[in-house]
């Protein structure tokens, strides 16, 4: 094909373990495709799961989601990395644009057969994300404005991740025609919060640490202000994860554990906001914090109410 050099496989797992670690993301985004249709499942009052072969899809279509995210912010940033970041694979040219594009039509068009194969009305709930996801990669026509206002950038390119997650918990009610449960929201507004989360804590810096070309949170909005607002917005994502909860009829429980947690995660932002020395914890409790909620609202009440009906 054009545009593809010889050893792309070989090339590809390397480029795979720089950027997108297969042994990290497969069980997390496998967990979060689980945790989702077992909240749909619990919220809905119904039994049992829904069918392996329709999760098992829903897991790889996941999986696939959150890859071609990474593939097209390679485009979207190419400038960006070949002038400030040329130690990155693309710039230093271990694969190619053009490779990876190849590699993500394959893996978005596998996708598209095994849901129109197992599952074929969850194509309908695909298109939300992928429409969204092609308008990230053009930085919806307004890229100088949108990189000149960083917080309206985060929350534009932050609402991809409640659309992948009404796909996930869809694998529940949507596959099985039933109507959505009325917490739907809830826990959609929580993954919101958790990418917003995540986006925002992974680009919190030190003095020390800030890098010319790099857009960081902290050098936008102030060494004081961007810790700030990432408490405020684990505060916010634990509220709503408390108020979620109750539709799980677990709350009682898991409403005091998400709030220790919360506050465990919230340590290091604390500690950077009295002596701004490393960033490195807060990116770390930035991915703690969504493991936690989606293991304590779906994977953990399904598996009590599993066992709970034996």
């Amino acid at each position: 094909m054009t545009g593809i050099s010889p050893g792309l496989p070989r090339r590809l797992g390397r480029y795979l373990a720089e950027r997108f670690p297969l042994a990290q993301f497969v069980p997390l985004i496998s967990l979060f495709t689980f945790s989702s249709a077992a909240y749909s499942r619990l919220a809905r009052g119904a039994p049992g799961f829904a069918p392996w072969p329709t999760f098992a899809v829903g897991a790889v279509t996941a999986i696939v989601l959150f890859f071609l995210l990474r593939v097209l912010d390679e485009h979207k940033d190419e400038d960006i990395d070949r002038r400030y970041r040329p130690e990155l694979p693309v710039p230093r040219g271990l694969i190619t644009l053009a490779e990876l594009r190849v590699v993500a039509w394959v893996a978005a068009i596998t996708a598209l057969v095994l849901n129109a194969l197992v599952a074929p009305r969850m194509l309908l709930l695909l298109v939300p994300a992928l429409v969204w996801a092609t308008g990230m990669t053009k930085e919806f026509f307004v890229r100088d404005w949108l990189r000149d206002h960083p917080t309206a950038y985060l929350l534009s390119h932050m609402a991809i991740m409640p659309l992948i997650d009404l796909y996930t918990t869809g694998l529940d009610w949507f596959a099985e025609r039933s109507r959505a449960p009325h917490a739907l929201v809830l826990f959609l507004a929580v993954t919101f919060w958790n990418g917003i989360l995540i986006e925002v804590g992974r680009k919190i810096r030190a003095p020390g640490e800030e890098r010319e070309g790099v857009v960081t949170y902290t050098a936008a909005w102030g060494l004081g202000r961007a810790p700030a607002i990432w408490i405020f917005v684990l505060a916010l994502s634990a509220v709503t994860a408390c108020v979620a909860a109750r539709a799980t009829t677990t709350a009682t429980i898991t409403t005091p554990l998400l709030i220790l947690l919360a506050a465990g995660c919230a340590v290091p932002a604390v500690r950077f906001l009295r002596s701004p020395e490393r960033g490195r914890a807060i990116e770390i409790a930035s991915g703690v914090w969504p493991f936690v909620t989606y293991l304590t609202l779906g994977s953990v009440p399904w598996l009590f109410h599993a066992l709970g009906s034996r």
